[in-house]
């Protein structure tokens, strides 16, 4: 290494954000390469500070990213604050600016005012241009997850929705929560059949998991990809679902709605909705693109769910009110329901990529990340 290279890892300040992009094992990795390794103090990361000084890291002061020399390189997950402060270090995060968000601009508009950069965690790719790191299958895992527990909840307290979620130590403690939950519902209503979207990615593959573990029969868990897809919606079988996953990776290109409200109310009227849980696991409710157009709003660990408004329905098929409940989940950081497995398999992958960040100006997923960056700082409006 011709210089040193420092790494700042900064406290996660989103709220329930409990996962990290550096585990333990990671650091001491970087280190044992010449890196150095500075981390935040965190009361919320899933590991321990203590964990992290044994690893040979060194303890900072939480938020003193904002201090520190602009050589080092500031490693997150999730975006910054709402703010307009010029950023003037290089941000390794997810940054959720590249696909014209709301606020996408003012995001993006921080780097270039401060001298910063973004290599943005979502598109760091590998030379067949797939992604290096990602969530997904733990965002399937745990979407599913949620959507069961929510589904058990309908059953068990019609019309209450899912209370606050916190997270579990392990998967195992995750499965078990569930099998007790669904198991007293299943006294009140039917297991559930369950159609997934996107079933052959990485988000599908965890979510498919996730059922089957819980217990979903395999002939229960209709499995989607873009073969059954590519008629084009709203499609009736969502709606005849009991629960739908959506693991739909959104791109830049328009996706023609799965469901619809005016759908799901025909379907009402007709009494054959079964439909009553959704979970948008790629969740972006502002995206022009988004093919869930049943909500406009995210939903969070302390309100999982939103309830979809059906008011216009009038009556089914019998004369009476459909009053079956429609639940979505919209949280855009679903594996922070595990966040030590979810942190483990995600740095692992990344690693390799973050031992080339002395090389950054030349290791092709880094170079590739800064010219996205520059390009997408080229289309900012004047």
């Amino acid at each position: 290494m011709s210089s040193q290279t420092i790494i700042h890892l900064r406290s996660e300040c989103k709220q329930f954000e409990h996962r990290s992009a550096l585990t333990p094992a990671a650091a001491k990795s970087l280190i044992d390469h010449g890196y150095t390794v500075n981390i935040e103090r965190s009361p919320a990361r899933i590991f321990k500070d203590e964990e992290f000084e044994a690893a040979g890291a060194t303890l900072v002061p939480e938020g003193s990213w904002l201090a520190a020399p602009e050589s080092h390189l500031i490693l997150g997950l999730k975006e910054l604050p709402e703010e307009d402060t010029p950023l003037k270090h290089t941000h390794i995060q997810f940054a959720h600016c590249y696909k014209e968000q709301s606020g996408w601009q003012q995001v993006l508009r921080r780097f270039p005012r401060g001298g910063g950069t973004l290599y943005d965690l979502e598109f760091l790719t590998d030379p067949n241009g797939r992604r290096v790191a990602a969530f997904g299958s733990s965002a399937g895992y745990c979407g599913a997850a949620l959507a069961l527990l929510t589904y058990s909840h309908q059953l068990l307290n019609p019309h209450a929705p899912l209370p606050a979620q916190s997270f579990y130590p392990t998967a195992p403690d995750l499965l078990t929560a569930i099998k007790s939950t669904l198991g007293s519902s299943l006294k009140h209503g039917p297991s559930p059949k369950v159609l997934i979207i996107g079933a052959l990615g990485r988000c599908g593959s965890g979510a498919i998991s996730l059922l089957k573990s819980a217990g979903i029969p395999d002939r229960d868990i209709t499995k989607w990809d873009l073969a059954e897809t590519a008629r084009g919606g709203p499609f009736d079988e969502i709606v005849e679902a009991d629960i739908f996953v959506n693991c739909v990776y959104l791109g830049n290109a328009p996706i023609p709605p799965f469901v619809t409200k005016d759908q799901l109310r025909q379907a009402g009227r007709q009494a054959r909705r079964n439909l009553s849980v959704v979970c948008d696991v790629s969740c972006d409710p502002t995206s022009p693109n988004n093919p869930v157009r049943i909500y406009d709003t995210w939903t969070t660990f302390s309100n999982p769910t939103v309830p979809v408004d059906l008011s216009e329905t009038t009556h089914n098929q019998e004369g009476t009110e459909d009053k079956k409940p429609l639940s979505v989940i919209a949280i855009d950081h679903l594996p922070s329901l595990l966040p030590r497995e979810a942190s483990e398999d995600f740095c692992r992958d990344l690693l390799p990529s973050l031992l080339l960040l002395d090389k950054r100006h030349e290791a092709p997923v880094w170079v590739g990340a800064e010219k996205l960056f520059r390009e997408k700082v080229a289309s900012l409006p004047e």
